[in-house]
């Protein structure tokens, strides 16, 4: 693989021009950077807060973190919160994205640290049913309002790209009608409905589905529900938190069997995700982790998202016997095109350079993040020049 500055200008065996520094990883996997659709936090940091700045520097620290566990993509995402709080959140994302690329005036802070690159927001409730909110604070589920949804809109400068919400409550059908006008994603998810529901939700351009198997009632023979109506539309990607206590890997084996191509894996961190065991916060509800479980800690029977990181939502989805194949692209080129970024989860000619190296255990070793190193503590990456004259 040739990279050159952002980009990358050629994929495949052998060695690179004459002069271009060049890195032999022997045995290693290196795959396209992960795109994770679904991050509440991680490193200690939310995307929750009081105020747009507060949540800009929770946002940026959580990128620094994931971006080691190569992560060079994602969304971030909210939780069911207040009016204000949720507007808040939605412009501090903005504002982190703006501070990447460089858009932001200059606060004199010095450049941005390169973590991974946020492509939007992800607005998982507040239009969520109560009888499956699972961590989501109940008092600040609502229905669905058209005009909420254009305000945040507004708030993160047009970078909402995905939203979660029941099909069955009371104006879904007109969010969607909103949301795909705005050329946002529409997800299923946190829903009480059952099978037909969930198809005429699909039907009506809804086109994601927000944790499978979780916050939705089981698969069953006679009332096979949303889970049936999923995996049955072959337009319908199919998110799937693959650290092996959310869903059991038997039940990832049977997704990726069914849908191999339509398979999201995804990690739903929190601000717990690489941090010792304590108390953390989940919006505004206080959680704690449990060996590899983050739980409420006024209902510690209830999951609250993840300790997971994608190398190990790739390296579970391989344990429980999916093909390696299959278990890259549900990290990578199947998020990207979710949300259209054509120029992510690939390792191709034109496409950013954002690339994870990964060792024998499939833990992330390095990572590439448009075209510069930003994860190697083993120096993997040192470049030996090959000789001749150098073209990048």
């Amino acid at each position: 693989m040739l990279i050159c500055g952002s980009r990358i200008e050629g994929a495949g065996p052998g060695r690179g021009p004459a002069g271009v520094p060049s890195v032999d990883l022997g045995r290693m996997v290196v795959a396209p950077g992960f795109v994770d659709l679904h991050v509440h936090g991680g490193g200690g940091s939310q995307v929750s807060g009081e105020t747009p700045e507060e949540v800009e520097a929770e946002v940026g620290r959580l990128c620094l973190h994931h971006v080691r566990h190569g992560t060079t993509s994602l969304l971030a995402t909210t939780v069911s919160d207040s009016p204000e709080r949720l507007r808040a959140a939605a412009r501090g994302v903005a504002l982190a994205m703006e501070a990447r690329s460089g858009r932001r005036p200059d606060r004199g802070t010095g450049p941005v640290p390169v973590g991974s690159t946020v492509l939007g927001i992800h607005l998982e409730g507040p239009w969520l049913a109560p009888e499956r909110a699972g961590a989501h604070a109940r008092e600040h589920l609502r229905r669905p309002d058209t005009g909420e949804l254009a305000a945040l809109a507004e708030q993160s400068s047009g970078t909402v790209r995905l939203v979660t919400f029941a099909p069955e409550l009371p104006g879904a059908d007109r969010l969607v009608a909103a949301g795909l006008a705005a050329g946002i994603v529409m997800s299923v998810g946190h829903t009480a409905a059952g099978f037909d529901a969930v198809r005429s939700a699909l039907a009506a351009g809804a086109s994601h589905v927000t944790h499978l198997g979780n916050a939705m009632a089981a698969l069953d023979r006679r009332q096979p529900g949303p889970v049936a109506a999923a995996l049955a539309d072959p337009t319908a990607t199919l998110e799937l938190i693959a650290d092996g206590v959310h869903v059991h890997p038997g039940f990832l084996a049977m997704v990726a069997a069914v849908a191999p191509r339509r398979v999201v894996a995804v990690t739903d961190a929190t601000s717990a995700c690489g941090m010792p065991t304590g108390s953390y916060k989940v919006g505004q509800s206080a959680v704690s982790v449990r060996a590899d479980r983050v739980v409420l800690e006024a209902q510690p029977d209830t999951l609250a998202g993840s300790v997971l990181t994608m190398d190990r939502a790739v390296a579970t989805l391989i344990g429980a016997g999916v093909d390696l194949g299959t278990a890259v692209l549900a990290a990578t080129g199947t998020p990207a095109g979710v949300i259209s970024s054509i120029d992510k989860g690939h390792l191709r000619p034109g496409a950013d350079a954002d690339v994870v190296v990964l060792d024998e255990r499939l833990k992330a070793a390095a990572t590439i993040a448009g075209g510069e190193v930003v994860w190697d503590p083993s120096n993997l990456l040192v470049a030996a020049p090959v000789g001749g004259p150098s073209r990048c």
